[in-house]
């Protein structure tokens, strides 16, 4: 069969022809439902990023080596992340060999289990372990949620639903600051920080029972009929139809393209580097790539997110429960933003999305500099201080609509059905790898060459994101798959392939 850049069911060219096909976020209350119990994965890495900077405050309290000791601060932070790396680098062979819902039970049983021993942990080498453990579910439901997300969604929504999971993210980080503040008077108050995020895991593990495999996946694995019974509970007849003729022939291509995908195959298709350079986050130095998952941490947004109670205490603000407050006031900044987002990712499109967001950032940075190295050198810092806050709280606001869910959202869509698994979890990888770096050097070099000055390097680095969006990140806003697929071809290959005949082009690298 051959399919047209008009015939391909969500094109722009279709629904311009089916206008009545048009799908909207809430005309389908079963993708609506599916989005929200596959996002808890992204509620479970917010409750995690937001929880560890409140309880912090209290096991410094409770492990005097801990209290002594910046790098183990770090240490407990970011064990999470080297769990992560682990989770996202196996998490995408997981999802392509079992599926994206059996990856999602898995990462649930794994937090758990790491929830528990950290609420039980009786020293600060116990509580590492269990970080590990929950970063290993956090980095397989990074890599799950997104795909799973994007691969039943319609095209016209695809955006917005998977900008949904980067909302439960956020959500996740209001609901740890809530959760931090509601313990602060309790015995304990850390383990139960700790404890309560096995809650979200254990309610997601059991809805997960009862929903779908993606069904794109079980085409590429040849159970057709299961498929078109998910895809019956998405589209109306009319487009069903043509939904299913466009995956059976996609499925067919891929099948006839290559059998085995392997690692090594992404750097080697030219196409497929050029996907991976937009969208995930591993800089190679011989050709200069650095690309948006990278520079997702690298501006600073888990700096902000781990430390800010932490931040608020270095701008003057001593008391923990005060210091928690306020970063309750900059989570709930990050959740309204990213609720901003949902709307103008399929609307404003992800590359003006992107370079707005970018902006603010970096003027937002520059005004925390300002704050704290005005603020150290002033002999009363309490303006400094309130000022200081504001630049959080403007951070948040301009990164949440648009650096937030566009990494994310793009790592979705770029790449080809055979190599998303792989591809996302590297992107994911990169993304936790950039994390780490960032959460384990905040503090160390905020001693050595000042808060101020540590702001000062996350603004510059803003403005080569800038550079990189403007020179290497397409627009694919309202795009099929395929569409997609073809952009990139294009890209490498130049424009005189046939765009009238997509699946005829096999890895012409």
């Amino acid at each position: 069969m051959t399919l047209t850049l008009e015939s391909i069911p969500g094109s722009s060219g279709y629904l311009d022809l089916f206008p009545d096909r048009r799908m909207s976020y809430f005309s389908n209350m079963y993708v609506l439902g599916l989005t929200v119990i596959a996002g808890i994965g992204g509620l479970l890495f917010g409750y995690d990023t937001g929880v560890i900077s409140g309880a912090l405050l209290y096991i410094k309290d409770d492990f005097e080596a801990v209290n002594q000791s910046s790098f183990l601060q770090e240490t407990i932070v970011s064990m999470a992340l080297v769990g992560a790396i682990v989770g996202a680098a196996s998490g995408g062979w997981i999802n392509d060999a079992y599926g994206r819902k059996k990856a999602t039970l898995l990462a649930d049983v794994v937090f758990t289990a790491g929830a528990i021993i950290m609420a039980a942990a009786p020293d600060p080498y116990v509580l590492i372990l269990g970080r590990v453990l929950v970063g290993l579910g956090v980095g397989i439901a990074s890599v799950t949620a997104p795909v799973y997300i994007a691969e039943a969604s319609p095209s016209e929504v695809r955006g917005g639903l998977v900008s949904t999971n980067v909302l439960m993210i956020t959500s996740g980080q209001f609901l740890s600051y809530l959760v931090n503040l509601a313990f602060t008077e309790l015995p304990g108050t850390w383990r139960w920080m700790l404890g309560v995020s096995a809650v979200p895991a254990i309610i997601q593990f059991v809805l997960m029972l009862f929903m779908p495999e993606s069904p794109r996946w079980l085409f590429m694995k040849s159970d057709k009929e299961k498929a078109i019974l998910v895809l019956s509970k998405i589209y109306d007849i009319a487009r069903l139809e043509d939904e299913i003729d466009h995956l059976s022939a996609a499925a067919e291509e891929e099948l006839r393209k290559k059998k085995t995908v392997r690692y090594l195959d992404v750097f080697k298709s030219k196409e497929i580097r050029l996907a991976f350079l937009a969208g995930a986050g591993l800089q190679i130095l011989t050709q200069k790539y650095v690309t948006m998952q990278a520079f997702q941490q690298f501006t600073g947004i888990n700096t902000v997110m781990y430390y800010s109670p932490t931040i608020v205490q270095m701008a003057g603000f001593q008391s923990n429960q005060l210091a928690l407050l306020l970063s309750l006031a900059v989570a709930g900044t990050n959740a309204v933003g990213t609720i901003v987002g949902i709307y103008l990712i399929d609307h404003f499109g992800r590359k003006k999305l992107a370079l707005s967001s970018l902006a603010g950032v970096i003027i937002s940075l520059v005004l925390l500099s300002w704050a704290f190295i005005s603020g150290s050198s002033a002999s009363s810092s309490g303006v400094y201080g309130w000022i200081a806050v504001i630049g959080l709280a403007l951070y948040i606001a301009f990164f949440a609509p648009g650096m937030g869910p566009v990494p994310w959202t793009l790592n979705s869509e770029v790449y080809p059905e055979q190599y998303r698994g792989i591809c996302g979890g590297m992107s994911a990888t990169v993304n936790w790898i950039s994390n780490l770096i960032v959460a384990q050097t905040f503090l160390t070099v905020a001693e050595l060459v000042g808060t101020g000055a540590t702001f000062l390097i996350l603004a510059g680095i803003a403005v080569l994101a800038v550079v990189f969006v403007i020179l290497f990140v397409p627009e694919t806003q309202g795009l099929t798959f395929l569409e997609v697929e073809q952009m990139w071809k294009e890209r490498a290959w130049g424009s005189s392939l046939n765009t009238e005949s997509l699946l005829e082009h096999g890895n012409s690298s």
